[in-house]
C-alpha cells in the first residue's frame, strides 16, 4: 500500500527595504491579502511562510486585519514560520557575526508578532555556501530549504530527493529540504487538478515521501495574469480542496516531517543558487556564449543531461561585475567591523542601520531591477552613510585617510568633515566615486556606469529586424518597450560615471584627451598629467562642508578644458527636481539643458529635501543633461534615469590658468516647489 505523500508548501514573501508604500500596498492587495484570506478558510492545510523583516513590519502596520489572520493561522498550529536574514542579506555575503545578527533579529521579529521563533530558513536567492552553516546553527536554526538543482549539482538524482538531507560544516549538522523545480513550474500555473495529480504519482510503497514547494508569493497574484487566475478563477481554492480531498496526500510543516522522517544521508553542495542565476551572474558576452551553450544542449535533447555541469557563474561574481556594487559592499563591511570594534555594545539603531545597509536587492542585477534601481541603491547608501555619521560621533575618523578599501589594487583617499565624505580615487581619472552628505544621509556619486547586458541582444535582433522588414515586430519576436529606446541609449560607457571627470580638447584632436592622473604625493589628495597640450595640476581639499577641486592648467595652446560632475538626484526626472542658474530655473533634472555662462549652479531635490550646489571660478559654460540606463522590467525594457550630469566648460588660451570648483549641498526645508 502506498504510503501517503507529504506536502511541504512554502511561500516567500519579500519587498525591498525602503520600496515605494504603494507597491507594497499593490503587491498586498493583488498577493498579500487574498492568499492569506484564502488559506484562513482552510484549517486543515498545513503551510510554511516566510516574510523578510522589513516587509513583514510594513504590513503588521499598514494592512493589520490580515496579519491577525496570520497571528491566528500561527496560533492553531495552521502556519510554521520560517526565518531568515532581518534585512534579507545574502548570508554569504556578509561576516559571521552579522549572520547571526540577522538572523536573530527575525527571530525576535516573530517572537514579538507571533509568539514563536523559527526553526527553518530560507536563504535568499536560495544562494548556498558551507560557510553559512555555523552561524545559522547559533542562530537556533536547524534546517533550511534550497533547490533541488543544488543536489543534482552535488551529483544526486531527482529521484533521491523526496526527502530532506543532512550536511555538515565543522562536524555541525544543518538539515536541507530540495525544493522540486517540477512543482515551482506547476505551482501555480498547471491546472490546480493536474497538480494534484502531480503529487499523488509521487506516493510510493513503504516510504513516506515529500512534494517539496518553496517559492515566491508574488506568484500567487502579482506576477502577469496570475490574479485572475489565481483568485477570480479559483485555482487556490481549488488546489487546496483537491490536496485536502485526497487520501493520498497530507500537508505537513517542515519541522514536522523532519522529526517524523530520518535524514536521507550526507550530502555536500557546491556553492550555487538557482539556474539562471548562473547566467545573470556572468559579464554579458559570456552571458551570451553560456545562453548559446545552453540552447545547443536542448536542441540536441541533452539538456537534462548535462544540466548539472552547466552552472554559470556564482552570486559573489555580481560584486566583480559591478564596482558600484562592490564599492557599496566594501564600505558595508569597513563599517560593520567599527560597530564590532567599538568598546561597548552598539546601540539598536546603529545595529538596524547596518542590518539596512546589507539588504541584498541593490546589490546585483538579474532580468529586473535591482542595482539598476537608483531608489534601491539609495536606500542602502542611507543606512551607509547615517551609520558612518552615527560611529564617527563616537570614535571620529581621521580627516584624511588613504586605503585600498575596495580590494583592486589601487588606493582610495578619504576625506572627511562634519558635513561630507568625498573618496577620490587614486587611479587615471582622479575622480570622485563617494560624495557623501552626511545631514542628508545621501551619496551624491552613487551613479551607475553604463555597460552592456546580456538582454540587450534582444534590443539588437528588434532593431535588425525592424531595419529589415520594416514595421513593427511580429508577434513571435516581439520585445516589450516602456520607453522609446535607439541603440544609442545602450552604447557602454568608456569611462566610469564618477563626478569631476576631465577632458581635454585641442583643434587637433576633437575627439578630447582624457587626462591620466598620477598621485602627486603628500598627505593630501593631489595629482598630475603632463601631455604635450598641457600640464595639469589637480587637487582636493575638504573644509566646513565644501569640497574644493583645483585645477593649475599650464596650457601649451589655446584648448577646452570640460568637467564632468556625475550627480544623483532622487528626484530623478520627476516634476520635483529643477536646476538654478544664477536667477534662471531651467528646469528639471530630466531636461537637456543648456545654461550659458555661470559662476554657479543649484540642483534643488524635493525628494530629497535638499540642494546640491556648484561654483565655478572663472565663469563656465554650463550644461545639464539626464543620464540614462537601459534594463528590463516586467513591463518591458526601460530607460532609468541614474543622475544628471553636470558639465563645466572653459576655452583657454596657451599660458597658464586655475580653476577653482567648490562643491556643497544642504538640507532645504520645505522641499522646493514643482
Amino acid at each position: 500500500m502506498n504510503a501517503p505523500v507529504s506536502l511541504l508548501f512554502g511561500v516567500h514573501a519579500h519587498q525591498p527595504a525602503g520600496n515605494f508604500p504603494e507597491v507594497v500596498d499593490e503587491a498586498h492587495e493583488k498577493s498579500y491579502g487574498p492568499f492569506l484570506r484564502t488559506l484562513h478558510r482552510h484549517p486543515g492545510f498545513r503551510f510554511a511562510v516566510h516574510f523578510s523583516g522589513w516587509l513583514l513590519q510594513e504590513l503588521l502596520e499598514r494592512h493589520p486585519a490580515d496579519m491577525a489572520l496570520l497571528q491566528d493561522m500561527v496560533a492553531r498550529g495552521q502556519v510554521e514560520l520560517f526565518g531568515g536574514g532581518d534585512m534579507e542579506p545574502v548570508l554569504a555575503a556578509i561576516p559571521f557575526r552579522d549572520r547571526i545578527g540577522q538572523l536573530r533579529a527575525l527571530g525576535d521579529r516573530l517572537e514579538r508578532a507571533f509568539g514563536t521563533r523559527p526553526r527553518g530558513a530560507w536563504l535568499t536567492e536560495r544562494v548556498w555556501e558551507p560557510t553559512v552553516v555555523p552561524a545559522l546553527l547559533d542562530a537556533g536554526i536547524d534546517h533550511v530549504t534550497v533547490d533541488d538543482y543544488h543536489f543534482v549539482c552535488a551529483g544526486r538524482d531527482l529521484s533521491e530527493l523526496g526527502g530532506h538531507f543532512s550536511t555538515e560544516e565543522d562536524g555541525r549538522r544543518l538539515d536541507l529540504f530540495p525544493i522540486s523545480e517540477q512543482l515551482r513550474y506547476r505551482i501555480p500555473f498547471a491546472p490546480a487538478a493536474e497538480t494534484v495529480r502531480h503529487l499523488e504519482s509521487l506516493a510510493c510503497e513503504g516510504q513516506e515521501i515529500a512534494g517539496i514547494y518553496f517559492d515566491d508569493i508574488e506568484k500567487f497574484g502579482i506576477w502577469p495574469e496570475t490574479h485572475d487566475w489565481v483568485y477570480g478563477r479559483r485555482w487556490l481554492e481549488d488546489f487546496i480542496e483537491g490536496v485536502l480531498g485526497s487520501p493520498l496526500l497530507q500537508t505537513r510543516h517542515f519541522g514536522e516531517f523532519r522529526a517524523r522522517q530520518p535524514t536521507r544521508g550526507v550530502v555536500y553542495l557546491p556553492t550555487t543558487s538557482y539556474i539562471e542565476m548562473g547566467e545573470w551572474t556572468l559579464p554579458a558576452a559570456r552571458a551570451d556564449d553560456f545562453a548559446e551553450l545552453v540552447a545547443r544542449q536542448k536542441e540536441a535533447g541533452v539538456y537534462d543531461r548535462f544540466k548539472p555541469f552547466l552552472r554559470g557563474g556564482i552570486w559573489r561574481n555580481f560584486l566583480s561585475r559591478y564596482p558600484e556594487a562592490n564599492w557599496m559592499h566594501k564600505r558595508m563591511l569597513d563599517l560593520s567591523a567599527r560597530v564590532a570594534a567599538l568598546p561597548e555594545p552598539a546601540s539598536d539603531d546603529m545595529v538596524a542601520l547596518l542590518h539596512r545597509a546589507q539588504a541584498n536587492d541593490a546589490y546585483w542585477h538579474g532580468l529586473f531591477g535591482g542595482l539598476y534601481l537608483p531608489h534601491l541603491r539609495r536606500a542602502v547608501w542611507n543606512a551607509i552613510v547615517a551609520l558612518e555619521d552615527a560611529l564617527d560621533r563616537c570614535a571620529p575618523s581621521n580627516a584624511c585617510t588613504t586605503m585600498d578599501l575596495d580590494l583592486d589594487g589601487r588606493d582610495e583617499i578619504f576625506l572627511r568633515d562634519g558635513h561630507l565624505v568625498a573618496v577620490v580615487r587614486d587611479d587615471v581619472n582622479a575622480a570622485v566615486c563617494e560624495l557623501s552628505h552626511r545631514q542628508l544621509s545621501h551619496n551624491f556619486a552613487d551613479t551607475l556606469t553604463r555597460r552592456r547586458e546580456h538582454y540587450h541582444r534582444l534590443l539588437d535582433e528588434t532593431v535588425a529586424s525592424r531595419a529589415q522588414h520594416g514595421g513593427i515586430a511580429s508577434a513571435h519576436d516581439r520585445v516589450a518597450f516602456r520607453h522609446e529606446i535607439v541603440p544609442a541609449d545602450v552604447v557602454e560607457d568608456t569611462r566610469p560615471r564618477q563626478s569631476f571627470m576631465d577632458t581635454l580638447f585641442v583643434e587637433d584632436d576633437p575627439q578630447g584627451i582624457m587626462p591620466r592622473y598620477a598621485r602627486a604625493g603628500g598627505s593630501g589628495a593631489t595629482f598630475q598629467a603632463r601631455s604635450r597640450a598641457a600640464d595639469i595640476d589637480k587637487g582636493f581639499a575638504l573644509d566646513e562642508g565644501v569640497l574644493r577641486v583645483t585645477y593649475d592648467i599650464d596650457a601649451a595652446q589655446a584648448l577646452r578644458w570640460e568637467v564632468a560632475v556625475n550627480l544623483a538626484m532622487p528626484s530623478c526626472d520627476g516634476f520635483l527636481g529643477r536646476v538654478r542658474c544664477g536667477d534662471r530655473i531651467g528646469g528639471g533634472f530630466g531636461e537637456l539643458l543648456d545654461h550659458g555662462i555661470a559662476t554657479g549652479l543649484t540642483l534643488e531635490d524635493g525628494v530629497l529635501h535638499g540642494q546640491a550646489r556648484l561654483a565655478m571660478q572663472p565663469p563656465a559654460l554650463v550644461a545639464t543633461r539626464p543620464l540614462h540606463t537601459v534594463s528590463q522590467s516586467e513591463a518591458g525594457f526601460e530607460k532609468i534615469m541614474q543622475a544628471c550630469v553636470v558639465t563645466l566648460t572653459w576655452q583657454l588660451a596657451a599660458g597658464r590658468h586655475r580653476l577653482v570648483l567648490e562643491f556643497s549641498a544642504a538640507a532645504v526645508d520645505p522641499a522646493p516647489d514643482a
